[in-house]
Formats: structure tokens, sequence, C-alpha cells
């Protein structure tokens, strides 16, 4: 599958889409559950806002032992959107900083090249995106684009997914001639 937008560029419409969605969270909903049956609607998204705060630091060289529990505790406070809207320019300028895609970061399990941490990073938000949208009761159409350059960075990686449990929920298998969506959604597990 040919991915026609550079991962800086599908990185930053995936914060778009889902910041449109904390945006129609209603002031009831913070502790709605979700599809990732661990995480309440403002679980969900401290754990994005955590995911944004780390991008810049790693992007700059730091390790994770280095960042220690900077981020642990309430990093949503009195203003989860606030908090959310805080934390996107950061993460997206860093991924679209000259070259800040060709360098080494230290994730935690291992160093990696920020291109591919880059698409973990989009693949989380679309994903989460729509089981944002699904607890919310928002529209749930992922973007084609973003779903269909998803897919194709995930698809190759279905044994892995299938491997990590405490990561990802086991794929489920589409039906002959699902959707893009589908496809991905299925791929993470998620019923749609």
């Amino acid at each position: 599958m040919r991915v026609v937008r550079g991962i800086d560029v599908l990185h930053r419409r995936a914060c778009e889409a889902f910041g449109a969605v904390v945006e129609r969270v209603g002031d009831g909903q913070w502790s709605r559950p979700t599809p990732c049956t661990e995480w309440d609607v403002r679980a969900l998204l401290a754990h994005n806002v955590v995911e944004n705060l780390w991008v810049p630091l790693l992007l700059e060289g730091r390790t994770v032992g280095e960042v220690g529990d900077r981020f642990a505790g309430d990093v949503l406070g009195d203003d989860p959107r606030a908090a959310w809207r805080a934390s996107v320019e950061p993460a997206a300028a860093a991924f679209e900083a000259p070259s800040a895609l060709e360098r080494i970061v230290h994730l935690s399990y291992g160093d990696e090249r920020a291109g591919e941490y880059a698409w973990q990073r989009f693949a989380d938000l679309v994903v989460h995106g729509w089981d944002l949208a699904r607890a919310v009761g928002a529209p749930e159409r992922i973007d084609p684009e973003l779903a269909e350059a998803c897919l194709g960075w995930a698809e190759p990686l279905r044994e892995v997914f299938a491997r990590m449990p405490s990561l990802f929920d086991p794929p489920l298998e589409s039906p002959p001639g699902a959707g893009v969506q589908t496809r991905l959604l299925h791929l993470f597990g998620r019923r749609p």
C-alpha cells in the first residue's frame, strides 16, 4: 500500500482528528467506558497526553530512564482539553523538525528510528481517536487516508500484535470485502 504523505504530515493530521473528538467530550463524559476496557475517557486522554509529552524529549535523545517518572500522576488537571491542546504542538513539531525522522530514539523496548516511532504514535492516535469517539457518541468515521495509511503500516505487524496481548487486543478476522476502516479496527481488536 503506497502512502502519499510523509509520516510527519500524517501524524499532525491524526493529532488534529483526535483533538476534534476531544473537543466533543461533554463535561459529564470523562468517566465513560471506552473500548479499551481498562481505561475510561479521562484515562484514554491522559495516555495520549503523556505520549505526546514524551515525544520532544525522546527526539532530543533522552532515554526512558532520564525522563523517569516526570509524567506520573494526573497530567490532565482541572482542564483535560487544555492539557491535550498544550501537548499537541510540541509533539507534532518535534516530528516535523529537519532530519527528526532519521534520529534514533531510546524507547522502552530498545533503540528505534524516530520515523518508526512516529508511525507508532500515529497509529495510537488513529485507533484511540476511534475509541474516544465510540465512548462519547461522536462520529466514528476515520479519515479514509489516515485509515489506509495506518492499515498499510500495521498490517505487516499483525503477528507481532498477536504476540503482545498486554499491548493490543487480539486481532479479529475481517469478513471478505470489508472496508479499510473495518479491517484496521479488526486488526487492533476493535469491533466496529
